[in-house]
């Protein structure tokens, strides 16, 4: 999580309310965002997973989930590639709730970016992987 991201955003808003409005919005989507993604790769929607893919490739990063954010690119050129059923959507699903707890605990619970903006990694225990996300 970058919580200079977040500030930026505030800054551009020029409230910071607004910035932590969104961030509110990208966390309580999270769900639907994975949901949508899973099933347009599991139906074999093409179109449909890139759209889901860049959506969460875009806002991941307006938020200061970068690492969330660089995954989505991986998977969005795998996807890009014809390949539906790439590994990084693994990934994707671990670093998507980590990304969401440490937005919730370092921003939304603070009230904003008035604390530290140093950038850190989602550092939470990773689940074993299971499932037919891999290759």
């Amino acid at each position: 999580m970058d919580l200079a991201v977040l500030k930026g955003l505030e800054d551009q808003l020029g409230r910071v309310q607004m910035a932590r409005d969104f961030a509110e919005d990208y966390s309580e989507l999270w769900g639907q965002r994975e949901r949508r993604l899973v099933d347009s790769l599991q139906s074999g929607d093409r179109t449909a997973a890139l759209d889901a893919v860049i959506s969460l490739k875009v806002s991941s990063a307006m938020v200061g989930g970068l690492r969330l954010a660089r995954l989505a690119a991986v998977l969005e050129d795998a996807v890009r590639e014809g390949d539906l059923h790439y590994e990084a959507l693994a990934m994707v699903s671990i670093h998507g709730p980590a990304t969401i707890a440490e937005l919730e605990h370092r921003y939304l619970r603070k009230g904003g970016s008035s604390g530290s903006v140093a950038s850190c990694g989602n550092h939470v225990e990773r689940p074993e992987i299971t499932g037919s996300a891999s290759r």
